[in-house]
């Protein structure tokens, strides 16, 4: 439901702007992928298929962006095709890739690198996937034949798009969100928090696949690229990775990743190379909590933390959350300080931050209040209008990475 809401929010976006040109001070202003590129990190925007029609949009992307985020698209409940599976006679799960691969070719065609999300993702994840023949209301199928058809779909899928547009998707988000939050999500005596319940629903991949599900999903995706010899790299994506309690059960996730017996000899060796930071700053559907500069100190200490285990860092899902029009000072402030802080970290030729992906991009002053979309971008926490305007925060953001 979520997905529909936020698709059909973009889509309305999408028929009631303008047919106009992106704005006339356009020209003024370098691209801010190749600004943050000198700092050692790739610069990110989402694209949803409703936004394959607007122009205006694409257009905003292609001039400033290096990176895009697929919002749907590339997750496995939207790849997985239930008829096919059904039918499959070697009892493999069948996928149909026509609207994900119509917006890697988008970007290939633009030169824009894809941050593949995501292969593993308890929520909204399709039942009929666990179930004896597919079908829906079978019994579940046991463990064995839930890690099959699992590896040979992290399988079949990274192979599909590093065959048919190479180099284009340079990383996967590999499990999303499998670290709970909140008391019975998971057991108090795993240092990992691995998420049992999400909101009251069981986690289907760890309740029929088991307890290493993640540290499983992480080696068949790793078997995947190493056996098409692809520079792809392999993340972990949660959100809440900035504060201290979640921070802390994420890492020892990754230790368990990362030092997880991969043969016969129980020898480990590293299956995960980075974390996907979502960066949703700020109090969901309320100013309360927005635009406070701790975070901005919370956000780079994790980065160090996470790097202190050597693994790399993206932020994928920023959103500088700012519901309160008044605030645009405020909020550009804010915006500049946290480019700052990124650009920080670049210290002789090398930084942990691999990409910023802002999925906060645009203005929503006309998304109803208290949706999921007005709730989780805010309606003024873009860089942009919602006509792709240049804003302050945009301006301050461009100063910052230009050193003025």
């Amino acid at each position: 439901m979520r997905k529909i809401i936020a698709w059909l929010s973009v889509l309305a976006l999408t028929i009631l702007l303008p047919a106009c040109a992106i704005a006339e001070e356009e020209t003024d202003y370098e691209n801010l992928s190749s600004l943050t590129a000198a700092y050692g990190f790739r610069l990110g925007a989402p694209l949803s298929y409703g936004q394959m029609w607007d122009r205006n949009y694409q257009a905003f992307v292609a001039k400033h962006f290096n990176s895009i985020t697929t919002t749907n698209e590339m997750k496995a409940y939207s790849l997985l095709d239930q008829t096919a599976s059904r039918k499959a006679e070697d009892g493999m799960p069948r996928m149909n890739y026509k609207q994900a691969d119509e917006m890697v070719a988008w970007a290939q065609k633009n030169g824009i690198g894809v941050r593949g999300h995501v292969l593993v993702w308890d929520a909204y994840m399709c039942d009929w996937f666990f179930r004896v023949g597919y079908a829906n209301g079978a019994a579940y199928a046991d463990a064995e034949t839930i890690k099959a058809r699992t590896e040979y779909y992290i399988t079949q899928v990274v192979n599909h798009f590093e065959e048919k547009f190479p180099g284009v998707v340079y990383c996967w988000d590999v499990v999303n969100e499998a670290v709970g939050d909140n008391a019975g999500e998971f057991n108090p005596s795993d240092p990992r928090h691995l998420r049992i319940k999400r909101n009251g629903g069981v986690n289907l991949f760890q309740k029929y696949m088991g307890d290493d599900y993640v540290e499983l999903a992480f080696l068949y995706a790793r078997n995947a690229v190493d056996a098409l010899g692809a520079d792809i790299k392999l993340y972990y994506n949660d959100y809440n990775a900035y504060f201290a309690e979640k921070a802390t059960a994420i890492r020892a996730l990754a230790k368990s990743v990362n030092s997880f017996a991969v043969d016969e000899n129980s020898n480990p060796r590293k299956l995960m190379d980075g974390i996907g930071m979502q960066g949703y700053i700020g109090g969901y559907g309320v100013q309360e909590g927005c635009l406070v500069d701790s975070h901005v100190d919370m956000i780079k200490n994790e980065i160090q933390n996470y790097a202190a285990l050597d693994l790399e860092v993206q932020i994928t899902e920023m959103a500088v959350r700012n519901f309160d029009k008044e605030q645009a000072e405020k909020h550009a402030a804010f915006y500049a300080k946290l480019f700052s802080m990124f650009t920080s970290l670049y210290q002789d030729g090398e930084t942990p931050l691999k990409a910023v992906s802002i999925w906060g991009l645009t203005d929503y002053p006309k998304e109803p209040k208290g949706t999921y979309v007005y709730n989780l971008n805010s309606p003024y926490g873009g860089l942009v209008t919602e006509k792709y305007q240049y804003k302050d925060a945009f301006r301050q953001v461009y100063g910052v990475l230009k050193g003025e």
